[in-house]
């Protein structure tokens, strides 16, 4: 690859990068064009040698976003998969994830637009839950591989819901609350209960 395809593409994961945390703060349609390209440096004429609209972008966007907890532990050396449940209840249910929702899970900070975003979104984000379940389910200490994976859909949605609510709450000692009952049903849950 030549040097200025190179630029290019390291231009290009940039403005996606820094789109996928924009959507988490803002939702789907809280980010404009040319406010993004401004943020990263760049003409709003400049985004067309990246994206054939903005639609396009929002895919790429959402895509990353998903993908992002997994790329930042990969880039440290850790498999993902290798991350055992009691640790990721406590890094996911944590004060930082709630407060931090540009650098957090997309589903927590856009279900609602994801929902009622089009098929290609739609699809990302199932294709992204397929995934979450899998590796959840594989860190779930039951035998029987049914129950795993239905415990491990459970806790997946109550840790997406309890990271929602507790954003949604203006009161801080209800929102910790909130994170803190969740991590420990999580934790509770995980627990091979011999069956």
């Amino acid at each position: 690859m030549g040097h200025s395809q190179l630029e290019k593409q390291k231009t290009h994961e940039r403005i996606v990068t820094l789109a996928a945390k924009r959507l988490r703060e803002e939702g789907l349609e809280g980010i404009g064009v040319a406010d993004l390209m401004k943020e990263a440096g760049l003409t709003v004429g400049g985004f067309y040698k990246h994206f054939a609209s903005r639609d396009e972008l929002v895919a790429e966007a959402v895509q990353s976003a998903v993908e992002s907890w997994r790329r930042q532990l990969e880039g440290k050396g850790i498999d993902p998969a290798d991350v055992p449940l009691e640790q990721y209840a406590d890094d996911y249910l944590s004060i930082r994830h709630r407060d931090h929702r540009g650098e957090g899970c997309a589903y927590a900070a856009l279900t609602a637009d994801i929902a009622r975003s089009g098929d290609a979104i739609r699809a990302i984000a199932t294709e992204g839950l397929r995934k979450n379940i899998e590796a959840m389910t594989a860190r779930m200490p039951h035998p029987d591989t049914a129950d795993a994976r239905r415990k491990a859909i459970i806790a997946s949605c109550v840790m997406t819901g309890a990271v929602g609510l507790a954003r949604v709450a203006d009161d801080e000692e209800l929102s910790n609350e909130i994170l803190e009952a969740v991590k420990s049903f999580v934790k509770e849950l995980g627990k091979d209960d011999g069956k």
